[in-house]
């Protein structure tokens, strides 16, 4: 009976010891391929995404590059079909978002920079990519299934995550989710 009180004791403290920072941790799918968070104030915060750029070797990108603005993190490769198929979709959304504040910003994981370059340019991808073979910008992605491959996280203004998509998008799946969340305001600066 102690060990019993002593076990749901410190199990207790544990649940109650971890801070709610408001942070974003990954809950899981219920098996759901698009998840998306409303209200604006139940949103997660996700820490910046940072890493090489793929065509810029030794020039760093954020996506706190981007304060104020909604991003869109796409998680891509130059191997992975989907990612292939999805490449016009997110090109189409990107060129016409940009203009209510929208960036896009892809990450590059499990490639070749040869490759993933060629892909960029042979398709004229418009936004800006890290390069991270190991995936090693995403572990700020508490609890996110790092090998979806493709999926996309799409943030609002404060950086806050308001979908996931771990799936290959058309623009069909994106614009309006992109398109709500740029008529939304922007922080306060601060």
């Amino acid at each position: 009976m102690r060990l019993l009180v002593l076990v749901l004791g410190l199990v207790l403290l544990a649940g109650c010891s971890s801070p709610d920072d408001g942070a974003f941790v990954f809950g899981g799918t219920g098996g759901r391929t698009t998840i998306t968070y409303d209200p604006p104030d139940a949103r997660g915060a996700l820490p910046a995404i940072t890493g090489e750029s793929l065509l810029e070797p030794g020039r760093t990108l954020s996506s706190q590059d981007f304060r104020g603005q909604v991003v869109v993190l796409n998680i891509w490769g130059s191997w992975c079909g989907p990612c292939r198929a999805e490449a016009d979709a997110l090109d189409q959304v990107a060129l016409a978002s940009t203009a209510r504040g929208v960036q896009f910003l892809g990450v590059d994981v499990r490639d070749q920079r040869d490759a993933a370059a060629d892909f960029v340019r042979d398709r004229g991808v418009v936004y800006p990519s890290i390069f991270d073979p190991p995936g090693r910008s995403l572990l700020a992605l508490r609890g996110y299934p790092r090998n979806a491959v493709p999926s996309t996280i799409v943030l609002d203004r404060s950086h806050r995550v308001a979908a996931v998509f771990l799936t290959a998008i058309l623009p069909s799946d994106l614009q309006p989710v992109v398109d709500r969340l740029a008529t939304e305001p922007a922080p306060p600066a601060g």
